[in-house]
């Protein structure tokens, strides 16, 4: 019984990808079939030339809310508190060429606000993509959510050397070497929440995601704490993924805050 419904769930969470730009289950096989352009992290295919690729990726290079951002120089506010309630699910992994990503069946909340959005997906990059003061963090970890109206918020922790985590473990078991379809794990379960860090200070702006088509609107929390992650376990990601990190992008007009 369990496993049908994780099945369902992962239905669920494929009919409302279709409306995600973050939410892609595979990289390379899903442009083609598409008929979008593949992109990448480097060369012709690369960051700098995302928006000359589709009609659908201008965003990237004639948007003025993208991201990444240094965070840095923000405005100390009172935005309010985020509110997390992630639960222990069974683990749906793949590797859509561009990061390791887990898929994540509905009743994952984040509310903002008056606004409740639902948990979808989340991922990995190598080295961070937001900065902190002008510096890196070696990982970086992106929980994507959506509303009812195609909305989307994410939450960012970033990753750095220390201790081996036990919430990454059984992801990091299951992460597939080669680019493939969506996994259920059979008898892993996983809980989110072990991902998040215990201080909840946080930069707060409107973006965009770091991925083609880059659309803005997207409301960006990015937790100021860091979580840990053993060297071994940075390292792993790092041996599938050397780089996918998007370069910083200018913050323009925007107002950065700081909870």
């Amino acid at each position: 019984m369990r496993l049908l419904s994780s099945r369902r769930s992962f239905l669920g969470f494929a009919a409302a990808a279709a409306t995600c730009p973050l939410c892609a289950t595979t990289g390379k096989a899903a442009d083609a079939h598409a008929g979008a352009p593949h992109w990448s992290y480097e060369g012709e295919h690369g960051p700098a030339n995302w928006g000359e690729m589709s009609p659908d990726f201008r965003s990237c290079v004639s948007g003025t809310e993208q991201t990444p951002i240094d965070l840095t120089a923000a405005i100390n506010a009172r935005p309010g508190p985020v509110q997390i309630a992630y639960h222990r699910m069974p683990l749906t992994i793949l590797n859509n060429g561009h990061t390791i990503q887990v898929t994540t069946p509905p009743g994952n909340k984040l509310q903002i606000g008056r606004t409740t959005y639902e948990l979808v997906q989340f991922h990995f990059h190598h080295p961070s993509e937001h900065l902190l003061a002008g510096k890196h963090f070696d990982m970086e970890l992106h929980f994507v959510h959506k509303v009812a109206n195609g909305a989307l918020a994410v939450v960012g922790v970033f990753i750095k050397p220390g201790a081996a985590n036990q919430g990454l473990a059984p992801i990091w078991a299951a992460m597939p070497a080669q680019e493939a379809e969506p996994r259920l794990v059979e008898g892993v379960m996983i809980d989110p929440g072990r991902l998040l860090p215990k201080e909840h200070d946080y930069f707060r702006y409107m973006g965009s995601p770091t991925t083609p088509p880059c659309s803005e609107g997207l409301t960006w929390t990015v937790f100021r704490s860091p979580i840990q992650a053993s060297v071994a376990q940075i390292q792993k990601f790092a041996a599938l993924f050397p780089m996918n990190a998007r370069p910083v992008q200018p913050l323009n007009r925007r107002f950065l805050l700081l909870s």
